[in-house]
C-alpha cells in the first residue's frame, strides 16, 4: 500500500544502488545450492537467523501489547494465545496460535525516535558513533555461523521494492566478503544467465584468462579488495550454474497459497527456500509503518498481510525441523506512542516497546518485560538494543564478549556495557 501518512524521512526513500550483475561485487559472498543428499543434514546442524523487520516503526499497542480500554488502547482487543494468561493484539489472530513457539520482550527502552539511528540500533546493538561504524547483525551472523565452503552468500536482504545490489557498508570492517545483497521486490539477482551470442567455450577462455591477469596483477599488489574481487567472480559463476534456488516457482502452489500471493507472502516463501538451502542469514522487510495518520486502518491492512504470513513462516519451519535452529527477530526501527494524534495517528515511541523472538536458543513462550497500564514506560525488566544482541549471540551458541577486529583494534562483538536476557535463553 502507498504511505501518503509517513514522515518522509530519508530512510523511508528505498536505495536504488545499482546491481552490479557477474561483475566485481555485485555477486559477493554467492557459491550455489546445496547437494540434497547434504541439505537433511544441514537443517539440523547449520544456525541460521531470519529477521522480519516491520519498517517504519509497527505499533506495540497494535500489535504485542495491547491496552484496551484505556485512554491509549486505541479500538482494537486483546486476545487469547497459545501461551495460557498471554494475550496480544486481535489483529493478529493466526500468530496468536504461534505463541507457544515464540518469546515476547515487552520491556524495550531504545531511547531514539528517529528512524535511521533507531534502525540502526536494532541492526547492530549500538547507537551511533562519529569514530566508529559498527557491522550489522548479518554480517557478523554471516561471519561467525557461515563455512568457509557453504553453498549459498551468509547475508541476504529481501526488500519491497527496488532494485537489488550490493550493500558494502552494511559489514563495516568486517569486509565486503559479508557485506548483504539486497534482492529487490525478492527477485533473483541480475545476470544469471551466459548471453546467448556467449558460447560456453569462449566464456572458459575469458575467465582463464581472466584468472592469468589477477594472479599476474595480485603476485605484486594484492590488498582485501583484489581478494574479494577476484572471489566473487568465482562465487558468480558457481550461482549461476545453482540459479534455480531463486525461483519461487518450484515451490508447490500449496505453499503460495499458505504464505500468500502478496509481496510480503512471497518474500517470506523466499526466505524459508534461501535458508534452507544454506543461507546463514535472510532479512526480509515489510513497510508502511510509519503511521502518523489513520494508524489504525493502516494497522489493519499491514497486519493482515503480516500476521498469516509470519504464522505461516513459522509452521513451515518447524515442520521441516528448522525452526530449534533457526533464530527469529521480529523487530522495527521503535514503537509508536501510547497517545493518539489528532490525525488518529501514532507518533515515533522508542520509550516502551516491544520484539518478538523465536527458535534457535530461545525458551518458547517465554514473556518478558512489562509496561504500566497505558503503555508509557516499562515498569519491569527494562532492556535495551545491547542486551538484545548479546541475547541473539547467546541463543546462536556464540560469545558476545568475542573479539572482532578493526585492523588491530579489537571491537567487541556486542555492547559490552550489556548482557544478555537470561529469563528468554533456553
Amino acid at each position: 500500500m502507498f504511505c501518503s501518512y509517513a514522515c518522509n524521512s530519508p530512510e523511508h526513500l528505498l536505495s536504488r544502488r545499482g546491481f552490479l550483475g557477474v561483475g566485481a561485487a555485485g555477486l559477493m559472498g554467492f557459491a550455489g545450492m546445496v547437494e540434497p543428499s547434504a541439505a537433511a543434514e544441514l537443517k539440523k546442524a547449520q544456525k541460521r537467523v531470519v529477521v522480519i523487520d516491520l519498517r517504519g516503526g509497527v505499533s506495540q499497542l497494535e500489535t504485542w501489547d495491547p491496552k484496551p480500554g484505556t485512554d491509549t488502547g486505541g479500538p482494537f482487543q486483546a486476545i487469547p494465545t497459545s501461551v495460557p494468561g498471554l494475550h496480544i493484539c486481535e489483529l493478529l489472530p493466526y500468530t496468536a496460535k504461534q505463541m507457544h513457539r515464540l518469546v515476547l520482550i515487552r520491556g524495550l527502552n531504545t531511547k531514539e525516535d528517529d528512524h535511521g539511528k533507531g534502525h540502526y540500533i536494532m541492526v547492530t546493538g549500538r547507537r551511533q558513533e562519529p569514530a566508529q561504524d559498527y557491522p550489522q547483525i548479518g554480517a557478523v551472523c554471516a561471519k561467525m555461523l557461515g563455512s568457509p565452503d557453504a553453498a549459498l552468500p551468509g547475508h541476504i536482504h529481501i526488500t519491497p521494492k527496488g532494485e537489488g545490489g550490493f550493500n558494502k557498508s552494511d559489514s563495516a570492517f568486517l569486509g565486503p566478503k559479508y557485506a548483504s545483497i539486497s534482492l529487490g521486490d525478492g527477485k533473483p539477482p541480475a545476470n544469471l544467465l551466459r548471453p546467448a551470442s556467449l558460447s560456453e567455450a569462449a566464456d572458459h577462455q575469458r575467465n582463464a584468462f581472466r584468472e592469468r591477469a589477477n594472479a599476474h596483477f595480485t603476485a605484486r599488489r594484492r590488498t582485501a579488495e583484489t581478494e574479494a574481487y577476484t572471489q566473487s567472480y568465482e562465487q558468480a559463476a558457481q550461482i549461476m550454474e545453482r540459479r534455480a534456488v531463486f525461483d519461487i516457482g518450484k515451490e508447490s502452489p500449496r505453499y503460495h497459497d499458505r504464505y500468500g500471493t502478496h509481496d510480503f507472502g512471497r518474500h517470506c516463501l523466499l526466505a524459508r527456500r534461501l535458508l534452507e538451502n544454506g543461507v546463514t542469514f535472510v532479512r526480509v522487510s515489510h513497510t508502511n509503518y510509519d503511521t502518523h495518520h489513520e494508524n489504525f486502518d493502516f494497522h489493519i491492512e499491514q497486519l493482515d498481510e503480516f500476521d498469516r504470513t509470519f504464522a505461516t513462516l513459522i509452521d513451515d519451519l518447524h515442520d521441516r525441523g528448522m525452526l530449534e535452529s533457526t533464530l527469529v527477530v521480529v523487530m522495527s526501527e521503535f514503537g509508536r506512542t501510547p497517545r493518539i494524534n489528532r490525525n488518529y495517528g501514532r507518533d515515533h515511541w522508542s520509550k516502551a516497546w516491544s520484539v518478538v523472538l523465536g527458535g534457535c536458543g530461545v525458551k518458547p513462550g517465554a514473556v518478558v518485560g512489562k509496561t504500566n497500564a497505558n503503555g508509557t514506560a516499562v515498569v519491569e525488566r527494562e532492556v535495551n538494543g545491547g542486551h538484545l544482541f548479546h541475547t541473539y549471540y547467546r541463543a546462536l551458541g556464540l560469545d558476545p564478549k568475542k573479539k572482532l577486529y578493526d585492523n588491530q583494534r579489537p571491537i567487541p562483538m556486542a555492547d559490552p556495557k550489556a548482557s544478555a536476557i537470561q529469563e528468554v535463553l533456553a
